[in-house]
C-alpha cells in the first residue's frame, strides 16, 4: 500500500527529505541539553564558577535557538510536502475514478466517492505529514536518550524494562481494537454523505411533498451513526492517555526516590540526576507520541485502504493495443447480443439482439418502462459493453475503436438532463470547445433554444446554476440536445430527451434534424409515438427482447403492443 501511495509525493520530494533531517537536527539539539545542565549544576553551580556558568548557559541558548528555527522549518516543509501529497493523491484518485466505466461506479454509492476524495485524504495528509515529523522524532529521542540514559546509570534505567514494555503492549492492544471501529466509521461517514447529496440534490421534491422533517430524521440517523461509532473508537483510544501518564509519572518519582538515595550515598550527583530525569521525560513523551500516532494510524489505516480500493479498481472497458482512429459512417449493427450488469451473469436485460441500421436513418425505440431501451443504446458509444455478440459502428467492433475517438463520433443525450454550474456558452463547448459564435447559434436554433436563450439579459452568457436549477425542464433538454450537436456526430442518441417539452417543440426538433443531419444517425427513444411515428424505422422492444422492428405503418398492422399504445394514446389526444 505504501509503495502505492509513494508516487503521489512526486514533485515534493525535497521537502519530504528536508522533513526528517530538520528533525533528527531539532532532536540532536534536545539530547544534548540535559548533558549541558549537568554539566552546569555539577561544574559551575555547585562550585560557584560563574564563568563555566555563563559558558554552558550560553551554548544552551544557542541549541535551543538552533532547535526552535530547525522546529519551524520543519513544520513549513512538512506542511508543504504533506499539501503537495494530499494534492497529487486527490488529484489521482478522482483522474481515476474518470477513467471508470458505468459499470465500476455502479459499485460506489456516490456518497462513498465523495468520502474517500475528502476525509479519507484529510486522513492520509494528516497520517503522512506525522510519519515524516513525530514518527522520525518520538523513536530518534526515545533510542538516544535511552542509550545516553543507561550511561549515566545502568542500575536506574532498568526502570525502562518495565515502563516501555508496558507502554508498547498497551499502545498496541489499544490500536488493535480501535482499527476495526474506525473502519466501519468511514463507512457511516459514506452513508452521511450520501444522505446530504440526495438532500441537497433533491430538494425541490422535498419541498413540494413537505417532507422536511422526514429528512431531517435521515440526517440525524445518520449523523447519530457516525457519532456512536466515533465515541466506540474513542472510548478504547482514550485509555492511551492516562496509562501513559501513569507510566510516566510512576518512572519519574522511582526515579528521583532511588536517584536520591545514590546522591545521599555519593554515588550519583544532582545534576546527573536532573539529566536523568530529563532523558526520562523525553523516552516516555516519545512513546506517548507514538501512541498518539498509532491512533490516528488506526484510522489512516482505514482510509488508506479505502483509497487504495479505488485506485486499484479494475476499469472493465479500455483501450485496445492498436485503436481505430476514426469513425468512418454511422451505420450500426448487434449481432447475436446479449447483455447483463453484473459480470458474469445470465441475467440478461437485453437479449438475442440483432439489428442493422444504416448511416443516415431515423430510428425509433419503443417499449414499456424497464424494457431495456436506454441499455440498448448505451452499448454503442461502450458506457457499457455487451455480454455476448458483438456491436459494431461503421462496420468496425465498438471495442476495437479507441474510445474517446469513439464517443466523439456517438452525441449522447441522457435520459437525465444534466448541466454544470456556468455560462450557457460553457455549458454548450463541452460539446465542442473550438466551436464559433456561428456554430453554436446554428446549433441552438436546430435545437429550438436559441429565442429563449437570447431572451435571457446576458444571453449565452447568462449563468446556470448547479444542476441547472433556474431553468425550466424544456430549456434544460434543448441545450443538452444543442450541447450534443456541437460535436457534429456521425451518430446522436436521444434517451427520452424531448419528454419535458411540447409537441410543436418536439415536432421542430425532428424537422430540424432531418433537414440539417441527413448523414447523422438519429436514434430517439420516445414514450410518445408522436415523438417517433416519422422516423424511417422503429424499434418495439418488450423485456429485453425486440418484439417488432419496422415503420410505423407496418407496426400498427403488425405488432399488438404497438398497436394498443397507439390506440390509447390518440383516445387520450382525442378526449
Amino acid at each position: 500500500m505504501i509503495k502505492k501511495l509513494a508516487k503521489y509525493v512526486k514533485g515534493y520530494w525535497l521537502s519530504t527529505i528536508l522533513s526528517p533531517i530538520l528533525v533528527a537536527a531539532e532532536v540532536l539539539c534536545d539530547i544534548v541539553l540535559p548533558i549541558l545542565m549537568s554539566d552546569l549544576v555539577d561544574n559551575g553551580l555547585k562550585t560557584g564558577d560563574i564563568d563555566h556558568v555563563i559558558k554552558v548557559g550560553t551554548t544552551m541558548l544557542i541549541l535551543v535557538s538552533i532547535a526552535l528555527i530547525t522546529g519551524v522549518l520543519c513544520g513549513l516543509v512538512n506542511s508543504h510536502a504533506g499539501a503537495g501529497f494530499a494534492y497529487n493523491l486527490r488529484l489521482g484518485l478522482f483522474s481515476k475514478l474518470q477513467s471508470y466505466s458505468f459499470a465500476n461506479i455502479d459499485k460506489y454509492s456516490t456518497g462513498s466517492l465523495i468520502t474517500r476524495l475528502t476525509t479519507d485524504v484529510g486522513n492520509v495528509q494528516m497520517a503522512f505529514q506525522m510519519i515524516f515529523r513525530v514518527m522520525v522524532r518520538a523513536p530518534l529521542m526515545m533510542i538516544s536518550a535511552t542509550i545516553l540514559a543507561i550511561n549515566l546509570s545502568k542500575d536506574l534505567s532498568l526502570i525502562y524494562v518495565i515502563a516501555i514494555p508496558v507502554l508498547g503492549i498497551s499502545v498496541f492492544t489499544i490500536m488493535g481494537f480501535a482499527a476495526p471501529l474506525f473502519k466501519k466509521m468511514m463507512k457511516k461517514y459514506d452513508s452521511l454523505n450520501t444522505t446530504v447529496q440526495e438532500n441537497l440534490i433533491g430538494i425541490r421534491a422535498v419541498k413540494s411533498f413537505v417532507r422536511e422533517a422526514n429528512e431531517i430524521k435521515k440526517f440525524d440517523d445518520a449523523s447519530t451513526d457516525v457519532m456512536e461509532m466515533s465515541k466506540k473508537a474513542e472510548k478504547i483510544i482514550i485509555w492511551n492517555f492516562p496509562i501513559m501518564l501513569l507510566v510516566m509519572y510512576a518512572s519519574t518519582l522511582a526515579i528521583y526516590w532511588f536517584g536520591g538515595r545514590y546522591i545521599a550515598f555519593g554515588q550519583f550527583t544532582e545534576g546527573k540526576l536532573m539529566s536523568f530525569a530529563t532523558f526520562t521525560t523525553q523516552i516516555l513523551s516519545s512513546m506517548m507520541m507514538i501512541g498518539f500516532i498509532s491512533s490516528m494510524a488506526s484510522m489512516a489505516k482505514a482510509s488508506i485502504n479505502r483509497i487504495v480500493e479505488a485506485l486499484d479498481e479494475e476499469t472493465d472497458i479500455n483501450n485496445p493495443e492498436n485503436p481505430v482512429l476514426s469513425v468512418e459512417n454511422g451505420d450500426i449493427s448487434f449481432e447475436n447480443v446479449n447483455f447483463a450488469y453484473k459480470k458474469g451473469s445470465k441475467n440478461y436485460v437485453l437479449k438475442n439482439i440483432n439489428l442493422d441500421i444504416k448511416s443516415g436513418e431515423t430510428i425509433g425505440i419503443f417499449g414499456a418502462t424497464g424494457s431495456a431501451k436506454s441499455s440498448l443504446v448505451q452499448l454503442i458509444p461502450r458506457l457499457y459493453d455487451c455480454s455476448t455478440g458483438s456491436v459494431k459502428v461503421g462496420g468496425i467492433d465498438v471495442k476495437d475503436y479507441d474510445l474517446t475517438v469513439l464517443r466523439d463520433a456517438v452525441a449522447f443525450v441522457l435520459q437525465k438532463n444534466l448541466l454544470f454550474s456556468g455560462t450557457v456558452r460553457e455549458n454548450l463547448l463541452w460539446g465542442n470547445e473550438n466551436a464559433t459564435e456561428e456554430e453554436i447559434i446554428n446549433a441552438c436554433k436546430t435545437a429550438s433554444c436559441h429565442d429563449f436563450i437570447s431572451s435571457f439579459e446576458k444571453g449565452y452568457d447568462s449563468y446556470i446554476e448547479q444542476g441547472g436549477v433556474n431553468l425550466s425542464g424544456g430549456q434544460k433538454q434543448r441545450i443538452c440536445i444543442a450541447r450534443a450537436l456541437l460535436k457534429n456526430p456521425k451518430i446522436i442518441i436521444l434517451d427520452d430527451s424531448t419528454s419535458a417539452v411540447d409537441t410543436q417543440t418536439d415536432a421542430k426538433i425532428r424537422a430540424s434534424f432531418a433537414k440539417y443531419l441527413p448523414d447523422t444517425t438519429k436514434i430517439i427513444i420516445a414514450q410518445r409515438i408522436s415523438s417517433i411515428e416519422n422516423a424511417d424505422r422503429i424499434i418495439v422492444l418488450d423485456e429485453g427482447e425486440i418484439s417488432a422492428f419496422g415503420t410505423h405503418e407496418e407496426l400498427i398492422n403488425t405488432s399488438p403492443i404497438y398497436r394498443e399504445i397507439y390506440d390509447s394514446q390518440v383516445e387520450g389526444g382525442k378526449a
